[in-house]
């Protein structure tokens, strides 16, 4: 059993895995998450510093949310990120599409055990080219 205190309000709880917080935090946590999806759904035009002046929550927290493809800005909202990788405009996560699907690419790659290469078949040998045995009266 693995017991923490947690990060948010020092409480001591089981920890299971994921952020070192104890379940109530994680629940509170979680309604701020469908607040600020609500908000954003609501006022799209809104910056990331009036999403989090209005709902109580930190920039940092805003963007993990964002980075796990948690919330995502709508194409005319001025909240604009750079592909951490080639720079190109996304509205959620780390990566553009592009990026995502090279690095699926490189890693099923990496990943791939090439086949051995068969041996070619001699096209002379025959089935009936096989040694044969004589026996002596």
């Amino acid at each position: 059993m693995d017991v923490r205190n947690c990060r948010s309000c020092g409480r001591l709880f089981n920890y299971i895995g994921g952020p070192q917080i104890c379940q109530a935090c994680r629940d509170k946590l979680e309604v701020k998450f469908q607040q600020v999806k609500n908000f954003i759904r609501e006022n799209p035009q809104a910056s990331i510093q009036d999403i989090c002046d209005a709902n109580e929550v930190s920039v940092q927290q805003l963007h993990q949310w964002v980075r796990e493809e948690r919330l995502q800005f709508s194409k005319d909202s001025p909240i604009h990120l750079e592909c951490e990788n080639c720079g190109a405009i996304i509205y959620t996560g780390r990566f553009c599409d592009n990026c995502k699907a090279s690095m699926a690419n490189n890693l099923t790659k990496a990943f791939h055990k090439e086949e051995p290469k068969k041996e070619c078949p001699n096209p002379f040998a025959q089935e009936t080219d096989r040694l044969r045995f004589m026996k002596h009266r």
